[in-house]
């Protein structure tokens, strides 16, 4: 169930680009803006400009920005090297063979968005993209 105000489903133990694991418990007490995407996804790329400037914008607010990738675990060195050269910021993750926060919450495709509330309840279980002057509408609503 991913209507809102019910609990998120859960990640866990994803891989962190800088070191060691993540969870979504790891963020609680911050609203959670996640991506998630795949560095063969054209759409997904063209999210990545307008998804460091909202990070720069809300840098030392109660949010975290994550973004997930679902691709798969041969491409693990593209993904780091992508991270690199577009020096994306947030906590960048990769799911590897985890399917299973993308298929609880349905993700047929990609770049999907998702809102968190800082008790892990889902604010909007398909966000707006960061291009979509909406997404700041609904951060500043939420005292953001």
């Amino acid at each position: 169930n991913t209507a809102k105000d019910s609990d998120s489903p859960k990640f866990n133990n994803y891989e962190n680009y800088k070191g060691g694991t993540n969870s979504l418990d790891n963020f609680k007490g911050k609203y959670v803006y996640i991506d998630v995407w795949a560095t063969w996804c054209g759409p997904c790329k063209q999210q990545i400009p307008f998804l460091q400037s909202l990070e720069e914008k809300y840098h030392g607010k109660n949010i975290e920005f994550v973004s997930i990738s679902i691709d798969q675990p041969n491409l693990k060195e593209v993904w780091k090297k992508m991270i690199a050269e577009k020096q994306m910021g947030g906590v960048q993750l990769f799911a590897g063979r985890d399917n299973s926060f993308a298929n609880s919450y349905q993700i047929s495709g990609i770049p999907r968005f998702i809102l968190i509330d800082p008790n892990g309840k889902i604010v909007d279980a398909n966000a707006p993209r960061p291009s979509d002057p909406n997404l700041t509408s609904i951060l500043t609503e939420l005292g953001l």
